[in-house]
């Protein structure tokens, strides 16, 4: 059996791939899906929010180009400085695109139920955390 970092990044690189495919005729890529994704779940966010939020999945120059790409394809627009929120287009692609994704997420579940997929997500978190807190505490077991 392949240890757990093997399919940790190999999963990573074929759901980016899978997803940057798909995404492309929409002008999108996985991560500025989402981008556009936590601006419509909090209704309208700042940089700094989508840079806190995403900063596992993408470094700031990844990020922050999805984010241009985003206001340049008007996905979403500023209504302040530092404010992102949907465009009424933007809001109604993004429900276009969610249809593309749900099939995606469904597909890439085939033979897995709600129950091992959250076990698989609960272990992977606990992980995490467990190599957070050894991090954060400076020491070396």
């Amino acid at each position: 059996m392949k240890p757990i970092g093997y399919w940790l990044n190999r999963t990573d690189r074929v759901i980016t791939h899978y997803m940057n495919d798909m995404l492309e005729e929409f002008g999108l890529t996985r991560i500025a899906w989402q981008v556009l994704r936590l601006i419509d779940d909090t209704h309208e966010a700042t940089d700094g929010e989508l840079l806190a939020a995403l900063e596992a999945n993408a470094d700031t120059a990844t990020l922050t180009a999805a984010i241009d790409t985003v206001l340049a394809d008007g996905w979403a627009t500023r209504h302040a400085p530092s404010r992102l929120a949907l465009t009424p287009d933007g809001r109604r692609r993004l429900a276009r695109v969610a249809e593309r994704v749900d099939a995606f997420r469904e597909l890439s579940m085939t033979g897995i139920s709600r129950d091992e997929y959250r076990t698989a997500v609960q272990v992977l978190e606990r992980m995490t955390h467990n190599l957070e807190a050894v991090a954060m505490s400076g020491s070396r077991r």
